[in-house]
């Protein structure tokens, strides 16, 4: 990651960033993730602002890399039988691939796919406009109760988050981060507001700030961008294990997170936020 971006500010946008409770030096516009990226060239803005992206030192960043790769190789070593079971599973329960992708957009605004285990219908594609009106969020976020678009399979996945542990293959081509900010898709960031663009000065994560301070009750999408950016400011190692430690009970008993007895929650296909 690097530790600092310098671009001129404009007070049209500091202005729009008064009524959040975000302060205005995160406002910033990656110049250079518009050049590597389609999505960013059909919507370019010359807003930004000086930024220390976070604490990150080279040695700091060496290190965390490290850990990333040989954690999630040994992960990966030891939950391939389940890995495998999984991918049976989901073969008797539905029809289409085990595996489902989807571009995303990364650090720096870098267009790449993520991989999950399928959870849903393979029509699931087709029926998100008819659901769209169920929507219980802004329209940055899609959430809603039930989805019929998951499969039996893919609840119980869903429930234990099990349907994102190919993601860890994302981690070892370095394009994702054991812990960052989920990276949504496309379409979602043209609805973003000029300075939602601070979440890619980080690599996106499995798991992450929202994940963890009680994302059922956080329904504002700028509420999820200050977490983020708070978590990118005073970024350490140490933080970062906080955080996956604090992963674990969200995962296997929904604390601080979804209600996952009597909440099916979905967000735009792979898009957990």
């Amino acid at each position: 990651m690097r530790r600092k971006y310098y671009y001129n500010c404009s007070k049209s946008i500091i202005e729009e960033l008064k009524p959040s409770a975000i302060s205005p030096e995160i406002i910033v516009f990656l110049e250079k993730c518009y050049q590597k990226s389609e999505t960013y060239k059909k919507n370019p803005f010359k807003i930004s602002i000086n930024l220390d992206c976070s604490k990150e030192k080279p040695i700091q960043c060496w290190i965390k890399r490290f850990i990333e790769l040989s954690g999630t190789l040994l992960g990966l070593i030891i939950i391939s039988p389940i890995l495998f079971a999984i991918a049976i599973a989901i073969k008797l329960d539905s029809k289409g691939p085990i595996l489902f992708k989807q571009k995303r957009v990364g650090q720096y605004g870098k267009e790449f796919y993520i991989y999950k285990f399928r959870s849903m219908n393979v029509d699931a594609e087709e029926k998100l406009q008819e659901l769209k009106k169920y929507n219980q969020t802004n329209e940055l976020m899609f959430k809603m109760f039930d989805d019929p678009r998951i499969t039996k399979i893919g609840k119980f996945l869903r429930k234990y988050s099990l349907d994102e542990l190919p993601q860890l293959f994302n981690v070892i081509k370095g394009e994702m981060s054991l812990v960052g900010f989920r990276p949504p898709l496309p379409s979602e960031v043209n609805k973003y507001k000029n300075w939602h663009y601070v979440r890619f000065a980080m690599k996106p994560g499995l798991t992450g700030p929202w994940q963890v301070s009680g994302r059922s009750k956080i329904k504002k999408f700028d509420e999820v961008i200050n977490l983020e950016y708070q978590y990118s400011k005073d970024w350490s190692l140490v933080k970062d294990i906080k955080i996956l430690f604090k992963t674990v009970p969200v995962v296997l008993f929904g604390k601080d997170g979804f209600d996952t007895n009597s909440l099916k929650v979905l967000y735009f296909p792979l898009t957990v936020f």
